[in-house]
């Protein structure tokens, strides 16, 4: 069951008030947020799939409830703004409600909502073909790329740099580094060679190291004054 509501900036509107009756829904399920923990609350994957598949409203909402927040994070870094990233997890839902018979109980039912969020976000990215992105790269120094600094970055610190790579830099770092895809895997799922992967992945973290060099660079470095 679906509504077609405006969602707020900010990620995925959990307070939707749900449509009249014979209404055709579209979109997220609607959930009712009351105070207190419903009975559902405690359901397993076992059964909350099986109450889905069942057509059952309550399991289709507590399903959306329990796994959105995490989902918008995922599709957050994929997209190039919000609103991006709440179209890509209400098309990342419609798929897993449509896709749902097809979870074998065989590993984690968040997992597989994940994945299935990434390939989204990959097939919206091969949908736009975008053309290969030179941004001044071949002119950036060819230093090695400190890893170690990216990888002690403060989460909302390092996904917002993420946020500003060129689409094909940002969706091959979210893929290889964060998502534990290797190169094999990165090329088929974007139609590319795993070379031009490796180059993607290899310019994208030049990119973060450089953003990186100027953030934590004192204004006043290499300048010299007059005494």
């Amino acid at each position: 069951m679906w509504c077609t509501k405006p969602r707020p900036l900010g990620g995925p509107n959990l307070q939707s008030e749900v449509p009249g009756a014979g209404q055709r829904w579209r979109g997220f399920p609607c959930l009712l947020i009351r105070n207190g923990h419903s009975k559902l609350d405690h359901l397993t994957e076992r059964e909350l799939v099986q109450g889905c598949l069942d057509e059952d409203r309550r399991c289709q909402e507590l399903l959306y409830a329990r796994y959105a927040r995490r989902m918008y994070a995922v599709c957050l870094r994929y997209a190039r703004h919000e609103l991006e990233a709440q179209d890509l997890m209400q098309e990342g839902f419609i798929r897993v409600y449509d896709k749902l018979g097809d979870f074998r109980l065989q590993g984690s039912l968040e997992g597989w909502i994940r994945r299935i969020m990434v390939h989204t976000a990959i097939n919206q990215y091969r949908r736009k073909a975008f053309q290969q992105e030179r941004f001044g790269l071949e002119k950036l120094p060819e230093e090695p790329v400190d890893s170690t600094a990216i990888e002690q970055m403060g989460e909302q610190e390092l996904l917002k740099l993420v946020s500003e790579l060129p689409d094909g830099y940002r969706t091959v770092f979210n893929l290889y580094a964060i998502d534990g895809f290797d190169h094999a895997e990165i090329a088929a799922m974007l139609g590319c060679g795993e070379s031009t992967s490796r180059s993607q992945l290899a310019k994208a973290r030049r990119m973060l190291q450089v953003r990186l060099n100027a953030i934590t660079t004192p204004v006043h470095a290499g300048k010299s004054f007059d005494r």
